[in-house]
């Protein structure tokens, strides 16, 4: 069972309250529960509130450009590998396995990796350059429709008007 709230627990919830502490540092302070902090704080006239409502939009801003960035960091350091692995493609390459009737290893030196091997390369080399587009996408990725689409337009619209210029001069003699 638990202790009932004493007139030491409302003085101690007030005056917290009155420092600025949150509603779970005050309950840290006084050995109660976060709800009986709560309940206390309801039954003052005008009762206590614990909203934090400008701290927590400014802690998720913050989230959001710290993930932004590592977003970024994350992003270049994938293009960054995708290079790395394509230039493996062409370039002389040592492989070996196990083999024989004694599991022996053997090796062999290559010009450049087998078709196979340059095959693997390149899903992983595709692999790293989507993945790095889908956490920063490249400049005019984004609205390149619109682009397309605005550029069309202002091509009909000049058509037209030259189409437009050419009746007008036949027209008149011209």
């Amino acid at each position: 069972m638990s202790r009932p709230i004493d007139a030491k627990d409302r003085a101690a919830v007030k005056r917290l309250h009155k420092q600025g502490k949150s509603r779970n540092d005050i309950a840290r302070a006084i050995k109660r529960s976060p709800s009986t902090v709560s309940k206390i704080a309801a039954a003052f006239e005008p009762p206590l509130t614990f909203e934090r409502g400008a701290e927590v939009v400014a802690a998720t801003e913050a989230r959001r450009i710290d993930l932004a960035a590592r977003r970024v960091t994350l992003a270049e350091q994938l293009h960054q590998d995708a290079e790395k692995l394509r230039t493996q493609l062409w370039k002389p390459c040592t492989i070996g396995a196990f083999g024989g009737k004694d599991n022996v290893w053997s090796q062999t030196s290559l010009e450049q990796p087998t078709f196979a091997d340059q095959r693997n390369i390149l899903a992983a080399t595709g692999t790293a350059i989507q993945q790095s587009l889908k956490l920063q996408p490249a400049e005019g990725g984004e609205g390149a429709d619109q682009v397309r689409s605005m550029l069309g337009t202002l091509g009909e619209v000049l058509t037209q008007a030259a189409t437009d210029a050419d009746d007008d001069g036949g027209a008149h003699g011209g």
